[in-house]
């Protein structure tokens, strides 16, 4: 090496924050710039850079160091953490779940003779089961630090009636002989059968019960039918009131009288929705016609079969409408409105003002903290003090960890208001003039017939697209 200098003369190292990369900056070069690939490695790795050298960058630069003078060049890279798995609970009590889905026919109506074959579940059977959360693959640092990878989160049993969860929350078990229902919220529970063979009508009266429902008949106007689990109706429903934690599933139909009125926790399936109200936590899913009712769901309303038209009324969802035919050629004023979850926002309301009332109580706690520090630096805490001080200890503790769970709650309801990205409607077929599409703060109207395209936000505006 025939320069005197060391390297340091004409070059510094700097590490970036979080040590995953390493830059050079060459400040002057000599006349002649004889120093090696090896030169500059050792040169690093007397800065402690061992990890991840990017050798073709450091040829560059001895090759024509001229470019390099004056800027910051990265010159290692390390390895970033992995991702984690998140955990997730395994259903294990309807393996066959697949075999009882009830079939579409070629009309679009629907075979619900499967349905009621129920998903029964004797006492003491496990019935789902924790799976933990794993850990990504560590990284490394360009210092050869080894950073550890991301961790997954942790899935929670959510527990409902008559269940019982192990010592570690790992397995869940029925508590009674009964039939697995999810309710709201992905709460598992177990709830007895009520079986009516025949219509709901005065015979039997009103009914109201802490489990599952199954009608193998119609339910009758006047009457109303209410359900802990799901509801299962083999014929249909006249202008009646059902309502069940789980899901409703209607197979011959709603004929409503605008007097029908159908809330699920869950899922409401039925072959056609006429002149009724309708609300479910998830999906409304409709094999052949939504006609003048008042429709919303949490997440999406699918009316996609053959015929899978909707026509007059309102229907709302969280995410997203697919239908085969909107409107009709008379123009029938048609509303389809996406991307709108109002329970979230009002949750959204709470939070924040939860979020605030637990500052307010963290800076009391910080404040009165810092005080009994100086006094036990002082030496003067007394033991009355001392018991306060442990109390306020663990007080802000708890605050801490529930202003976290806020704010983690809070970030997710945020993510899904501006996530207009997923509110859609889409029309297979044909959408007709009449129809007024919202998606969350915007209304577009539909002047014309349009074959086979779908509706989505864009850039302040609602854009109507031809389907790929």
């Amino acid at each position: 090496m025939s320069n005197e200098l060391p390297l340091e003369h004409y070059m510094s190292v700097s590490l970036a924050e979080d040590k995953c990369s390493a830059s050079i900056q060459i400040v002057t070069i000599p006349d002649s710039f004889t120093y090696t690939v090896n030169d500059i490695i050792a040169f690093l790795h007397k800065n402690n850079v061992r990890h991840g050298i990017q050798q073709d960058t450091i040829q560059q630069i001895i090759r024509e160091p001229k470019p390099f003078i004056q800027t910051k060049t990265v010159v290692a890279v390390g390895d970033l953490p992995g991702d984690g798995i998140d955990g997730e609970i395994r259903n294990l009590y309807d393996r066959d779940a697949h075999m009882k889905k009830p079939t579409e026919l070629e009309d679009g109506t629907v075979d619900f003779k499967e349905v009621t074959r129920l998903t029964n579940v004797r006492k003491g059977q496990l019935i789902a089961e924790r799976l933990p959360a794993k850990d990504g693959a560590p990284g490394k640092t360009v210092t050869g630090e080894v950073i550890p990878g991301r961790k997954g989160k942790e899935a929670r049993l959510k527990i409902g009636k008559n269940v019982v969860a192990d010592g570690e929350q790992k397995a869940l078990y029925a508590a009674i002989d009964g039939m697995v229902v999810k309710t709201d919220n992905e709460k598992i529970n177990v709830f007895p059968v009520y079986e009516v063979n025949g219509d709901v009508d005065y015979k039997i009266g009103n009914i109201d019960f802490l489990g599952t429902v199954v009608i193998r008949g119609n339910v009758i106007s006047g009457f109303k039918v209410k359900a802990a689990g799901d509801i299962r109706i083999t014929g249909g429903v006249e202008g009646a009131e059902v309502e069940a934690l789980g899901s409703i599933e209607i197979s011959a139909g709603v004929l409503g009288h605008n007097k029908a009125v159908i809330r699920a926790g869950v899922n409401v399936k039925s072959s056609f929705i006429q002149d009724a109200t309708i609300e479910a936590g998830q999906d409304v899913l409709v094999s052949q016609s939504i006609l003048h009712s008042q429709v919303r769901a949490g997440q999406s309303v699918m009316c996609t079969g053959p015929k899978g038209l909707i026509v007059g009324g309102a229907v709302q969802a969280g995410e997203k409408v697919i239908a085969r035919t909107i409107g009709n050629t008379m123009s029938t004023p048609t509303a389809i409105e996406v991307g709108v979850l109002p329970e979230l926002r009002n949750e959204l309301t709470a939070l924040r003002q939860q979020l605030r009332q637990v500052q307010e109580g963290l800076d009391k706690t910080d404040k009165a903290l810092v005080l009994l520090d100086q006094l036990a630096a002082a030496g003067a805490l007394s033991s009355e003090k001392l018991a306060m001080r442990i109390k306020l200890t663990h007080t802000k503790k708890q605050s801490l960890e529930e202003q976290a769970g806020f704010k983690e709650r809070i970030l997710e309801i945020e993510k899904t208001l501006e996530d207009t990205d997923r509110a859609k409607v889409e029309v297979i077929s044909v959408i007709y003039g009449g129809t007024k599409i919202v998606i969350g703060r915007y209304t577009r109207f539909v002047k014309d017939a349009s074959p086979r395209v779908h509706f989505v936000y864009s850039e302040g505006d609602i854009a109507m697209l031809p389907n790929v």
